[in-house]
């Protein structure tokens, strides 16, 4: 009989935690290898973690809801097909204890280098105390929170924690700051000035709280909807954000896709008019590189790779997975990732890495019908496309005798939001008409 400790994985570089979203499974059930067996959800990403080997979930060690750091025990599986179900032994508590023969087994992490979990043994202070664990944990906190921490002058050691054993997270650390955190002990009483937080966004987020009223119901944020709002109030805070209004017609695109639209099923893909559009941004964001840059303090970095991120609509929240090169795929290819991205997003299949170093975003709230949109620009970026219902609508067109004439084309809204700090408003109206150039006289040849 065989045990495999099933661990928390470090789902990126940066991630020090992760909290258990859902079981699949329960104590006692079969699992086969690489069958999904718990969802988790961490500051970049919600993902299904698959078993790594065939066998018995026996213990199951970190409940649902719990934020527990990288690498921590979460459960135990037996690689024996109907083995008895029982709790595993505790380790002898002491340091000369050899360990089990279990296997460790993370399951499959994009990190090369994990972060172990803390040790538990108790060290000497400096002051000739003790330091207990926990202690140490809330100081080693992750390397984000510890940075905010410095920029603002905060000893992490006076911020009440609420992570696993008290550990100070990045919430933690900034509902302190917003509410007026005091300089720490050992610097100067000066009132320091706010400097940006990593991505451009600058202090905390303080959500102010109602009292509901009777019959009303009141349900918790799920930490993706947590981090979401505080994307989006730090985002209109750093950025200024300014808008512009394209009317395109896509009758062009219209009749290539009836044309093509079943030669592309055969071969895997769905071709939709958020393809074309994507295609059509790809092609022009070099042109105009202010679009596709991000500002760093009082610097614009004008980004040497096109990266379009797709904004999907999920019923637990909003994500933004990131199409790499787009400028490089052909109209196909662009189609094929688009769905392949949205689908992965949909089943928690997404990595660290799908959802990481987008230059320019793309939302589609068009297709739960609404005309326009002003999107919030997804930081550290400076621009952010919305796409409002395609519809066929009235028309006025020019004749070529010069008469003006009624007709029913297929037509939709283009909206940008852009970050007037270094995106003026011709630079941005100059790619929109390129875009809207391409789409309405779009070459047979790009199919």
């Amino acid at each position: 009989m065989s045990r495999i400790d099933i661990l928390m994985p470090q789902m990126g570089e940066s991630i020090a935690e992760g909290t258990v979203s859902k079981w699949l499974k329960k104590v006692g059930d079969p699992v086969k290898r690489d069958e999904p067996l718990f969802e988790i959800s961490t500051d970049k990403v919600d993902a299904e973690i698959p078993a790594p080997a065939a066998g018995t979930l026996v213990e199951i060690k970190v409940q649902e809801g719990q934020t527990v750091p990288v690498q921590t025990l979460v459960a135990v599986l037996e690689t024996e097909q109907g083995a008895a179900v029982q709790p595993a032994a505790p380790a002898a508590p002491t340091p000369a204890a050899k360990p089990e023969p279990a296997q460790a087994v993370a399951p499959p992490s994009p990190a090369p280098d994990r972060l172990r979990p803390p040790p538990t043994a108790a060290v000497g202070k400096g002051d000739g105390g003790v330091e207990t664990a926990e202690e140490r944990l809330r100081k080693k906190s992750t390397p984000l929170v510890r940075k905010i921490a410095a920029e603002h002058q905060v000893d992490i050691a006076t911020v009440p924690g609420t992570g696993f054993a008290g550990r100070v997270t990045k919430h933690d650390i900034l509902g302190f700051i917003e509410r007026g955190a005091p300089a720490s002990a050992t610097t100067p009483a000066v009132t320091a000035p706010r400097s940006p937080l990593p991505g451009g966004v600058v202090g905390g987020v303080q959500h102010p709280a109602v009292e509901p009223w009777p019959g009303d119901r009141v349900e918790p944020w799920s930490k993706i909807r947590r981090i979401t709002a505080d994307h989006m109030i730090q985002s209109r805070r750093v950025s200024a954000h300014v808008a512009s209004f394209f009317e395109v017609d896509y009758t062009r695109v219209a009749q290539l896709r009836a044309r093509h639209k079943a030669g592309y099923a055969e071969r895997g893909v769905h071709l939709t008019y958020l393809a074309f559009i994507a295609h059509a941004c790809a092609r022009h964001l070099r042109r105009h590189a202010v679009v596709n840059a991000a500002v760093s303090g009082e610097s614009t970095i004008y980004r040497g790779e096109v990266n379009i991120g797709i904004a999907v609509a999920l019923d637990w929240g909003l994500i933004v997975p990131v199409v790499k090169q787009a400028d490089e795929l052909s109209l196909a290819g662009l189609a094929r990732a688009i769905n392949d991205l949205g689908e992965r997003a949909r089943t928690k299949k997404l990595s660290p890495d799908d959802i990481q170093r987008g230059t320019f975003t793309i939302t589609n709230p068009g297709g739960f019908g609404p005309y326009a949109g002003i999107p919030i620009i997804n930081q550290p970026q400076v621009a952010i496309l919305g796409v409002g219902a395609i519809e066929k609508r009235p028309k006025v067109i020019a004749q070529p005798d010069g008469s003006d004439a009624l007709a029913i084309r297929t037509m939709g809204m283009l909206s940008m939001s852009y970050d007037h700090r270094v995106v003026d408003g011709a630079d941005a109206d100059r790619f929109l008409a390129d875009v809207k150039t391409m789409l309405e006289e779009f070459p047979e040849e790009g199919i």
